[in-house]
């Protein structure tokens, strides 16, 4: 297992940088609102000092705003949270819904400068299977990235998992891009080494205008 692991480690590393600097972005953000929000408010305390009327409404949309802001900045630490404990343990027993939630989460800064909605069509019923849970993540996102890339007029990447005879799939649909101009190299090039280290399958197609992502239910199970 180790040895498998070590073409995967620049590719995991660059994953797990670009999700954080990510983050750290995203909380920046949060803090240049609330700080705004508090300049404002001190300008109202200065205001109130010198006699002038404060009115009650005024403080009552800043307080919404900076209480927005917080709840928006704890679920942001809470992804962060999720993406850090994904390597507690080298295997385990994961839920694709709750995966695909958390990577929907993790991309929203990325698709939101595409101009891209991503789509998770989650199951109703639990999909579960036994893998790497960091490098399967890495996985979807090098798919993910690249359908965002792919994405046709409609700008719009839908998940979908299924379950197979032998396994499940992820599938990234409407990607109409991917019969127009050249795109950059593809989620298998550069996933090879954890598609070897996960027993993992991809397929572009360029008739269905999707990725399909395939994967055993048990990384262990020849």
């Amino acid at each position: 297992m180790c040895a498998k692991l070590e073409p995967s480690v620049e590719t995991g590393l660059q994953f797990f940088g670009q999700m954080t600097a990510s983050i750290s972005h995203e909380i920046k953000n949060v803090l240049a609102i609330i700080n705004e929000n508090a300049g404002l408010l001190e300008d109202l305390a200065l205001m109130a000092d010198r006699g002038t009327a404060i009115e009650p409404q005024r403080l009552k949309n800043m307080s919404r705003v900076v209480m927005k802001q917080v709840s928006r900045a704890d679920a942001i630490i809470k992804n962060m949270n999720c993406l850090a404990h994904s390597v507690d343990e080298s295997i385990k027993t994961i839920d694709l819904n709750d995966i695909l939630e958390l990577l929907t989460a993790l991309s929203t800064r990325f698709a939101s400068m595409r101009g891209v909605t991503v789509q998770p069509k989650l199951n109703e019923s639990p999909v579960t299977l036994r893998t790497a849970p960091f490098f399967f993540m890495n996985l979807l996102w090098l798919c993910l990235d690249f359908a965002m890339e792919a994405a046709g007029e409609d700008k719009i990447v839908e998940l979908v998992t299924q379950k197979t005879e032998d396994g499940v799939e992820v599938l990234f649909k409407r990607l109409g891009g991917l019969t127009g101009a050249p795109l950059r190299s593809g989620p298998a090039e550069l996933g090879k080494g954890l598609c070897e280290l996960l027993g993992a399958e991809l397929e572009v197609s360029t008739d269905n205008q999707e990725i399909v992502a395939r994967f055993a239910v048990d990384i262990d199970r020849d």
